[in-house]
C-alpha cells in the first residue's frame, strides 16, 4: 500500500487495513491535503477486493482536531472573504464522511485521545468506533462562534437527540464512558488494550463474507430514512437477492452441514 506523510496505509494478510492520520504537528487536523487523502483512500479501499475491513486510527496525542482553523482563516484573504474556500472545505469534508458510510468495506475508528468538531464527526461517521478510556469528544464549535453543523449530521445519525444537542449546545468535553454510554463510540477500553481490541474486532468481521458485509452495509443505511413499510420492502427484496448469492447458498450449507463455509466473496 502506499503511504504519505500525513496518512499511513498498512494492509496485514487478513484484509485488514489501517489508515493511520499521522500530521502530529497539527493534531491531525482535517486539512485540505488530509481530506484529498482520506477521499483518495477510502476510494481504493472500497474497490481494492483485499481490503476486506478498514481501520481508521491516529497517531500523537490528539485523533482528530476537526478541521485547520489556521488554513481556512486564510483563506479569509480572498476577495469574497474566503465563501468560495470555505465551500470547497466543507465539500471535501463532506464528501469524506459520505465516502465512509458508502464504502463497501466496514470501518473501524480507533480512537485515542480527542476528537473535536469534524474530529467528531469523522468518528461519529465510522461503522463501528472502539475508544481508548482517555479518549475525550466534543463537538465545541458554540465556543469560538462557529455552530457545528456539519459534524451535526453524523452525530445525530448516531446518539439520542437530547445527547447530541448537549453536545452542540454547550461545546463540553465528553468523556469516552460517557461516549459508550450515549452510543457514539461501541467500547470505551483501557489504553495498552486499545489496539488489540480494534484488531480483535476487525479480525472477526473480517472473517465473513465480503459480499454479505457489503450488502449489509448499503442496506442499513439505506433503510434508516425510510418508512416502516418501505423499509421492510425495501430489506426484503435485498434479503432476496442475498439469498440467491452464492456465499449465502455456501453458509447455509456449512451451517447445516456443521463445517466452516468456504466464502467466494460473491
Amino acid at each position: 500500500m502506499t503511504t504519505s506523510d500525513i496518512l499511513q496505509r498498512d494492509l496485514d494478510a487478513s484484509g485488514i487495513l489501517r489508515l493511520t492520520l499521522n500530521d502530529v504537528g497539527r493534531r491531525n487536523a482535517l486539512s485540505e491535503a488530509m481530506l484529498a487523502e482520506l477521499g483518495a483512500a477510502f476510494d481504493a479501499a472500497g474497490a481494492d477486493q483485499a481490503v476486506r475491513v478498514v481501520v481508521l486510527a491516529a497517531n500523537g496525542p490528539a485523533f482528530c482536531a476537526g478541521h485547520d482553523l489556521k488554513e481556512m482563516t486564510a483563506g479569509r484573504s480572498a476577495d469574497d472573504g474566503g465563501k468560495a474556500y470555505f465551500a470547497k472545505i466543507m465539500s471535501m469534508c463532506a464528501g469524506v464522511m459520505q465516502g465512509i458510510v458508502n464504502c463497501p468495506k466496514p470501518v473501524i475508528a480507533e480512537v485515542t485521545g480527542v476528537a473535536t468538531a469534524a474530529g467528531c464527526q469523522l468518528v461519529a461517521s465510522c461503522d463501528l468506533a472502539i475508544a481508548s478510556d482517555s479518549a475525550s469528544f466534543s463537538t465545541p464549535g458554540v465556543h469560538i462562534g462557529l455552530f457545528c453543523s456539519t459534524p451535526m449530521v453524523a452525530l445525530s445519525r448516531n446518539v439520542a437527540n437530547k445527547h447530541a444537542m448537549e453536545m452542540l449546545l454547550t461545546g463540553d468535553i465528553t468523556s469516552a464512558t460517557r461516549a459508550a454510554e450515549i452510543g457514539l463510540v461501541n467500547h470505551a477500553v483501557a489504553s495498552d488494550v486499545l489496539q488489540d481490541t480494534t484488531m480483535e474486532l476487525a479480525r472477526k468481521i473480517a472473517s465473513k463474507s465480503s459480499m454479505t458485509l457489503a450488502t449489509g452495509k448499503r442496506a442499513f443505511y439505506a433503510q434508516r430514512d425510510m418508512s416502516l413499510s418501505d423499509a421492510y420492502d425495501y430489506a426484503s427484496s435485498v434479503m432476496v437477492e442475498n439469498m440467491l448469492a452464492q456465499d449465502a447458498r455456501e453458509g447455509i450449507s456449512a451451517f447445516i452441514e456443521k463445517r466452516s463455509p468456504h466464502w467466494q466473496d460473491a
